[in-house]
């Protein structure tokens, strides 16, 4: 039975004993896995996700991938305060006792006028 991406992955990072980048480790794990360019371009998004979901990887900047165990702590934490989900111009901003529903009616009843 054939390894999985995320084992060969495993396995190639074990091998080369320090870090890669993304598409570097990509290559290595296409390559070794048999996949056609077609199947490359389908399994990169669930590579990704599998990496960032498996315990056993680490993240580090520049999108380089590594083992976890070879990381120290400060080299694996994400600076969650450059992470932005939404912009908040777009946000409308409520007061304690506005809720969204009585703004779009507000805003409504303002059009009509």
């Amino acid at each position: 039975m054939k390894k999985s991406m995320i084992e060969t992955a495993y396995h190639v990072l074990s091998d080369e004993k320090h870090p890669m980048p993304f598409l570097e480790l990509w290559n290595v794990v296409a390559k070794e896995m048999g996949f056609t360019p077609a199947q490359q371009e389908s399994n990169i998004a669930q590579f990704f996700s599998d990496l960032s979901l498996d315990g056993r990887f680490a993240n580090l900047k520049g999108n380089s991938w590594d083992l976890r165990k070879r990381q120290s702590l400060a080299n694996t934490k994400v600076d969650t305060d450059s992470i932005s989900i939404e912009d908040e111009e777009d946000e409308p901003e409520f007061t304690d006792d506005e809720t969204e529903e009585s703004i779009v009616l507000k805003e409504n009843q303002e059009e009509e006028n």
